[in-house]
């Protein structure tokens, strides 16, 4: 018979052991259970939240930020690049609720450090750091926040931003306005199809807040979840006015009145006769302020697309001044990717960084290029997209003609052609040819015995199929003049 003794022990035994189970630090020797077949294989799956893309996706991701670094480049901006991680306190504070979402990284030497959630930040410590007064700068680069992804609507992990600033004192929305031409441009030159780019003023959302009976330190939380509209219905967002923030339901009921507002400079003219924002200086600030905005918005061609909406907020901490957020209408049977631009001003950030609190006021704008990349992949899945950028492809007719081939690329190279060869010695000629149509080349270059004597060479223009010899050399002036043409023709 077991003592009481023994039995206490051994309770207390399988008490420790389950603790330390629940811990993964228990050391009881368990035998291990033998694999199945298969079951010791690595899974090959991408991280969640991220994606692989392949050189038909790279192609159209390509041609997209080709065309809004030019629209960049008309706007007169320069590039730079910031690291992709930052010292921990440089990012903490200035997101609002979502710091919850950055990556922090495990010390490696002294330093506790986090991926970046966003370029605006990075460049503000830029700014403050190198003590730049005025700067138009773009930056493309890769950012990281710890969200649940949508990724068939573009929100990733791991994801790409277009940032569009222009930082230094001005005068009014002069800045401002050209963000959102900027917006406009990028969007009319990606055929996008219908789109409307929503604006607001943090000084008019604080006005109205104020007005509505919200205490000041609830400002910023109460801006949160009214940045959650596009996504929720005004149920839910009153629910967590109420339920979580703690807010009345008078003053959240006089709020949902006036978030159902949006329009032009009508909107701006019936706000300002409004007796409940009459009485708030921040209202009548960003009232004046939005009205020369929108002013400004006629010159530039942009009032069909742009609206004053006060249902925007951008739940960022860090914004002080105008917001905007552009929003496509989605065609027939198409999932909502949601906003594809958003931006505003923010005049105090850099001040944060800077060891005398000097200011330099910035505005603005992220082109959300992953949600552009979704729905151009979607919309253009079944169409051919010509991945290869080679122009000329150097086959052989024969066998023995390895040599010549690399003499005929070397020559093309020279002339700054985009030009390959099989890297087989003696391919076969139909798998070369073969191999241009599958990759769309649209000209091929033909080594042959008998063009070899002559001091000749067979051009085909891959799609017809047409051929023709040239001397070598007239090679590089044919081969000049059919990639000048939309469709290649002798």
């Amino acid at each position: 018979m077991i003592s009481f003794t023994r039995c206490v022990a051994w309770s207390k035994h399988l008490q420790l052991c389950s603790v330390k189970l629940a811990k993964g630090l228990c050391t009881t020797s368990v035998k291990p259970k033998k694999k199945g077949k298969g079951e010791d294989k690595l899974v090959l799956k991408t991280a969640k939240g991220t994606r692989d893309y392949g050189p038909r996706q790279m192609t159209l991701r390509a041609d997209v930020l080709e065309k809004i670094v030019k629209c960049f480049h008309r706007h007169g901006a320069e590039t730079i690049d910031t690291p992709v991680f930052e010292l921990k306190d440089v990012l903490t504070g200035k997101y609002g609720e979502d710091s919850k979402l950055i990556y922090d990284l495990a010390d490696q030497g002294g330093e506790i450090l986090s991926l970046r959630y966003d370029l605006t930040v990075p460049f503000a410590r830029y700014v403050a750091m190198n003590k730049i007064a005025s700067v138009k700068r773009y930056q493309i680069a890769k950012v990281y926040r710890r969200d649940n992804p949508a990724m068939t609507r573009g929100r990733y992990r791991e994801f790409v931003q277009c940032d569009f600033d222009i930082a230094g004192a001005y005068d009014p929305m002069l800045p401002d306005v050209e963000c959102v031409k900027v917006v406009s441009e990028i969007l009319e030159s990606l055929k996008l199809g219908q789109y409307s780019i929503k604006v607001n003023h943090r000084r008019l959302l604080d006005g109205l807040f104020e007005s509505c009976g919200v205490p000041e330190d609830k400002f910023r939380s109460i801006c949160s979840a009214v940045d959650k509209l596009d996504k929720c219905t005004w149920e839910a967002v009153r629910e967590e006015m109420v339920g979580e923030k703690g807010l009345s339901g008078d003053a959240a009921d006089l709020i949902g009145e006036y978030v159902k507002l949006s329009g032009g400079s009508e909107l701006v003219d019936k706000l300002q006769a409004d007796p409940r924002l009459q009485g708030s200086k921040a209202a009548a600030e960003g009232l004046e302020a939005m009205k020369l905005f929108l002013h400004y918005c006629s010159i530039y061609e942009l009032t069909g697309t742009v609206k004053l909406d006060l249902s925007l907020a951008r739940g960022l901490d860090y914004y002080t001044g105008i917001i905007y957020e552009a929003v496509l209408q989605e065609e027939a049977g198409e999932e909502s990717v949601g906003s594809v631009a958003g931006g505003g001003r923010y005049d105090e950030l850099v001040g944060m960084f800077d060891p005398k609190g000097r200011k330099v006021p910035c505005v603005g704008v992220s082109i959300g290029v992953e949600r552009i990349f979704s729905l151009l992949e979607a919309r253009n899945k079944d169409e051919s997209i010509r991945s290869s950028p080679t122009d000329v492809f150097v086959a052989s007719a024969q066998k023995d003609l390895l040599e010549e081939r690399m003499k005929i690329c070397t020559l093309l190279w020279k002339a700054g052609m985009k030009a390959e060869q099989s890297y087989r010695a003696n391919p076969k000629l139909l798998a070369q040819l073969q191999y241009c149509e599958q990759n769309q080349i649209p000209l091929a270059v033909v080594v042959g015995e008998s063009e070899l004597k002559n001091g000749q060479v067979k051009v085909r223009i891959v799609k017809n199929r047409e051929e023709r010899k040239f001397s070598r050399d007239e090679l590089i002036s044919i081969l000049s003049n059919l990639l000048a043409m939309d469709e290649p023709k002798f």
